[in-house]
């Protein structure tokens, strides 16, 4: 790859064309990935970005490229703009990259496309962004002896001096404003508004999850109108703590979420939604969470915080820890039950709280077995963003397993002692339940084992008709035993 300051302008009408990066050839923004790859694995370390800030977007860029290896290898593209870029390679124009982003970056991204002539970006001669761009391209091109392709209201200070206007629009009231400024501009990508996208970053399918702060109340039933409101509104503050925490997660694991065979079409992965959108649907999520809490007792939302807490530890740092990452998610289970338990102001089972914690252990071990399990079958031996090992398969079946019985011991247990009779007027009925549970979690291990549960045991239960059908056999068991 040739510099681009060592480009010679020729007599032959070959106009380089000038490719703008974040937004335009990538669909994220190379900068806002550094800082989240930073935060991810830095957590500790944040104070120090405002800090290099201060000193200018151009010292911040290349403190944060010193200690963030960004994979571009999955960074996803624009095809219409690399199709562009093919076109002008086939005519024997040079294609240039001109980015804010930090030199080294780009060069980088340049290495994976190929057929890149040269290269601008920011260095320690400054920011290269809007003016200061424009004044580097002439330096190099000349005025009006280039064409350029960006996305945004700072490359109105570029496209003055381009030849030809290209572009790629993100809402329909900037390519108004383009073409009124300039009409024979050409926009090659328009994004449509949607709401899709954004459902889906907030995962409404896992709210089901929130569902077991209910539980306290039917196990204990107490179905009084005061206890069914405050139930229903613990269980939409967990659904907005919830969405905003895998909001969060979702953009802390990006360059995870790209390897995996599924998770890549996820919102922020496939760049379906601009990072700075994520990081401010969380935070709304989360207030207003928090926010709705406070009509509940004070216990629910001390709960509810530890809930979030706990989301975010597991986010930042207990993902990568090797089997407490499977505790700590099987303990996330269990705080929506404690929830349940403090906003219907009701005493606590140690009962529900051992089986709770056993089965969502069960549940989470599952979970990963279900990941290695495909990235097996895909011929991949280590799990990007975790502790574990496919060979790890021999050991965490059998932990699951264990889990899983465990939980169904417990049961049994329950349904042997002196408590159960004061809620059952025939309890022996309901030990029609223990071999339905032991049928269930034995099922899971073994289509996890055999590839065919989807790798979130939560999304397999909600489309699975026999777990459907066993919920209703044992609700029945529940209404005959009352």
């Amino acid at each position: 790859m040739t510099s681009s300051v060592a480009y010679e302008k020729t007599a032959v009408d070959l106009f380089p064309l000038v490719v703008d990066v974040d937004g335009t050839l990538v669909k994220t923004d190379l900068l806002h990935e550094t800082v989240l790859q930073f935060v991810a694995h830095h957590p500790f370390q944040l104070w120090r970005i405002p800090l290099w800030l201060i000193g200018g977007k151009s010292r911040l860029k290349r403190a944060l490229s010193d200690r963030v290896n960004l994979d571009l290898s999955t960074i996803p593209l624009r095809e219409e703009t690399l199709a562009l870029m093919k076109a002008a390679k086939a005519e024997g124009r040079p294609v240039f990259l001109a980015s804010a982003s930090e030199e080294g970056l780009v060069r980088k991204l340049a290495d994976r496309i190929h057929g890149i002539d040269g290269v601008f970006g920011t260095d320690e001669a400054g920011n290269l962004a809007g003016a200061e761009k424009s004044k580097r391209l002439n330096a190099t091109f000349g005025e009006g002896r280039y064409d350029y392709v960006g996305d945004r209201q700072i490359d109105f200070a570029v496209w003055p001096s381009a030849r030809r206007v290209f572009a790629v629009s993100h809402s329909p009231r900037f390519s108004d404003r383009l073409r009124q400024s300039y009409p024979d501009a050409t926009i090659i990508a328009e994004g449509k508004i949607s709401a899709e996208p954004y459902l889906r970053a907030l995962r409404l399918h896992q709210w089901a999850k929130n569902a077991l702060v209910f539980l306290s109340m039917i196990v204990g039933h107490h179905f009084e109108a005061e206890t069914i409101q405050a139930t229903v509104l613990a269980f939409f503050c967990f659904c907005f703590a919830a969405s905003g925490a895998y909001i969060t997660n979702d953009l802390l694991d990006l360059p995870a979420d790209r390897d995996h065979h599924r998770k890549h079409t996820r919102p922020f992965a496939a760049g379906d939604i601009p990072i700075a959108h994520g990081v401010t649907l969380s935070l709304l999520l989360l207030l207003s969470s928090l926010t709705a809490s406070l009509l509940l007792p004070n216990r629910f939302t001390a709960i509810l915080l530890l809930y979030v807490a706990c989301t975010f530890a597991y986010s930042f740092v207990l993902k990568r820890r090797l089997l407490i990452d499977v505790v700590a998610l099987g303990g996330l289970y269990t705080i929506r039950v404690l929830g349940g338990i403090a906003a219907a102001a009701s005493t606590y089972s140690p009962w529900l709280l051992m089986f709770c914690l056993l089965l969502f252990l069960s549940l989470a071990i599952v979970k990963r077995c279900s990941e290695l399990v495909a990235r097996r079958n895909l011929g991949k031996a280590a799990s990007l963003g975790r502790s574990y090992r496919v060979e790890d398969l021999n050991i965490l079946l059998p932990l699951g397993a264990a889990a899983g019985y465990g939980a169904a011991l417990v049961v049994m247990l329950y349904l042997s002692s002196p408590e159960v009779r004061v809620l059952y007027a025939h309890p022996t009925r309901m030990w029609l339940i223990c071999p339905l549970v032991l049928y269930w979690i034995s099922r899971m291990l073994m289509l996890s084992n055999r590839g065919e549960l989807h790798d979130d045991p939560v999304v397999f239960a909600l489309m699975d008709r026999t777990t459907w059908f066993m919920g209703v056999i044992a609700a029945g068991i529940i209404a005959v035993s009352i």
